[in-house]
């Protein structure tokens, strides 16, 4: 595994400040709702101790301005076929961490069955961040996760780091779907220093603005998107950098996907400095024919969601030879800049679609 060092680049404006408690530190070690929506009420300080959810319930924590929210020891959910989510976090000025002992475990594997959402088992969404404003996320330690871990959804100002996720036991006991970070209708998000071992996506920005991605290894799953973008609610991902990343044996690297027959945007993205380590099948795919249904290609783009302002630089590394190294089927696609790309491995080529002219492309 390698990491890179960055300097400088805040994201945005994020000016985050974690206020210091001024009501009792509380510990919560045994399931109780009425005593836990007291203790949410009253504290500032809570440590979450060795807790072991029900079945079939949302750990629903909607926290005081300023609250430290500290995960000790093994938290676990029982087993239930539902949608979730398991754990549910609502607040502003937050700080959420993990004491050095910590492991955050869903047990997902009980609900695995190869088949992620797409039939067998109803499984539940992990981790929902909703509405969380100038709130910090770091060092935590999530097991085996159902189905997607953590989504960040209808927040401004969110910084996650030192966030692993391990859901390589999906690799051999039927994962699926185990998205590690999503992204959705959130401003100035920042997620740095972040380990995924899972089977789909390692990050997806599906639609928000001003997010930045540094520092992150992905093994497994299918690589680091951009999207599904369209078919939503909200459907804009604007002011996107990625920078600095590691992607191994994952079935892709550098995605961008909008949905066919959509509309929407994808404008002023950037990836540089990602290094590829034998993926399976595409080194870098932009498609703009993703059917947001199926989870699969319609083989044909639409220009509902168009490309704009697209910047790739320094992408190397290797693909398997069944794979192929650089695909793209796009329409309305414009000003693209990539440079030093060396992607290479890939013995499959496909025919590409929609490059915008002077752009510095080649797909052979």
């Amino acid at each position: 595994m390698r990491f890179f060092t960055v300097l400088g680049l805040p994201i945005l404006g994020i000016l985050v400040t974690i206020q210091p408690s001024i009501a009792a530190t509380c510990t919560v070690s045994k399931y109780d709702e009425d005593n836990i929506k007291n203790i949410v009420s009253e504290c500032k300080d809570i440590t979450l101790d060795n807790l072991d959810v029900p079945a079939g319930v949302t750990l629903n924590l909607n926290l005081n301005p300023g609250t430290k929210l500290t995960f000790q020891g093994t938290i676990t959910w029982g087993y239930q076929e539902w949608n979730g989510p398991l754990l549910n976090i609502t607040g502003e000025q937050l700080e959420i961490t993990g004491a050095p002992d910590h492991v955050i475990d869903p047990k997902g594997n009980i609900w695995w069955d190869g088949k992620g959402e797409h039939g067998g088992t109803v499984k539940p969404v992990f981790f929902v961040l909703h509405g969380l404003k100038d709130s910090v996320i770091h060092d935590l330690k999530i097991k085996n996760t159902p189905y997607h871990a953590i989504w960040i959804e209808h927040s401004d100002g969110v910084i996650a780091s030192d966030v692993y996720i391990d859901s390589k036991d999906g690799d051999t006991m039927g994962g699926h779907n185990t998205d590690g970070f999503n992204v959705w209708t959130s401003n100035n998000v920042t997620l740095e220093r972040i380990t995924v071992f899972n089977q789909d996506d390692c990050i997806a920005i599906k639609s928000g603005t001003n997010v930045l991605v540094r520092d992150v290894y992905c093994y497994g799953g299918h690589g680091l998107s951009i999207g599904s973008v369209g078919g939503r609610d909200y459907n804009i991902v604007e002011n996107v950098l990625v920078s600095n990343v590691e992607i191994e044996n994952s079935d892709n690297g550098v995605r961008i996907k909008t949905v066919y027959g959509a509309t929407g945007s994808v404008t002023n993205v950037t990836y540089e400095d990602i290094f590829l380590v034998g993926i399976n099948n595409y080194g870098i795919i932009i498609e703009g024919d993703y059917n947001i249904d199926t989870g699969s290609p319609t083989g044909v783009a639409t220009d509902g969601v168009p490309i704009k302002d697209f910047t790739l630089r320094n992408v190397t590394g290797t693909v398997k030879e069944s794979g192929v190294n650089i695909y793209v089927l796009v329409k309305s696609a414009s000003d693209w800049h990539w440079s030093d790309i060396d992607v290479t491995g890939g013995e499959q080529t496909k025919e590409c679609e929609g490059i915008p002219e002077d752009s510095g492309i080649s797909c052979e």
